[in-house]
């Protein structure tokens, strides 16, 4: 059964969320991240997926205050992104709490970084960020759209030991119209064994059910969560009903 991992975008240490990636449609949902986080600990989420994008647009880590916090106050897996650009951007965000970091632009514009982080990390700790527009990967916080083809990004990557895939289809994220589900399914077709997490669109638990039905082990879900379309008393009760099915 799928995994719903909440996000939390972060801009000025405020909650947020953008649209199609766009900076200029910021909206703040709250002040407190770590409140946030709580509630999503509270309505039985184990992972929760942090964005620093100050960080992503300043090609370094800068929110890393609310991810030492969030991971000093919640028992959250958090898999922390947004800027990693240096050996010196990852050794903070590990010392900060993240468990796992998402590489992107980095992955695009420095190869011998990543695979070096890959070769010292494994990975189980290094995921892989592949966000697409149109078919190509984009980086420094999708404001620039590089040549990468996203199968064969991903599929060099996994050459190089890179084992989970953080996707986006940036024409779908924040726009509460569904998921790019045909995409995720014609990746795992064509990349077996890749553990794919699908990101952005998702409006509602029967897009997380179509997704499901594909095989996509988990999904982040952002904006839905915030605009009431999938509720904390949602989040509880799927939950319960994978823990369930898990321990059958």
């Amino acid at each position: 059964m799928i995994e719903i991992i909440p996000a939390i975008d972060i801009i000025d240490g405020k909650c947020v969320r953008l649209s199609r990636g766009d900076y200029q449609t910021s909206k703040v949902y709250n002040e407190q991240p770590l409140d946030v986080a709580r509630a999503f600990e509270d309505s039985g989420c184990t992972r929760l997926h942090l964005v620093d994008l100050d960080g992503a647009k300043s090609s370094h880590i800068v929110n890393w205050r609310v991810l030492e916090r969030v991971a000093g106050h919640t028992g959250l897996t958090i898999d922390f992104g947004g800027g990693l650009k240096s050996d010196d951007d990852l050794r903070i965000a590990f010392e900060c709490g993240a468990m796992m970091v998402t590489g992107g632009s980095i992955a695009v514009s420095g190869h011998a970084t990543f695979e070096g982080w890959l070769a010292r990390y494994g990975g189980e700790r290094i995921i892989l960020g592949a966000d697409s527009r149109g078919g190509r990967i984009s980086t420094n916080g999708w404001l620039s759209d590089s040549q990468e083809q996203l199968v064969p990004f991903i599929r060099q990557y996994m050459q190089k030991g890179v084992k989970q895939v953080i996707s986006t289809d940036i024409d779908k994220d924040g726009m509460l119209q569904g998921p790019a589900v045909e995409l995720y399914a014609q990746v795992l077709d064509e990349l077996p064994g890749l553990h794919l997490t699908a990101s952005g669109g998702v409006s509602c638990m029967a897009d997380v059910e179509a997704l499901d039905r594909t095989g996509v082990p988990d999904v982040i879900v952002g904006k839905a969560i915030y605009e009431g379309r999938i509720t904390l008393e949602d989040l509880k009760h799927f939950n319960y009903q994978r823990q369930c099915s898990q321990n059958a």
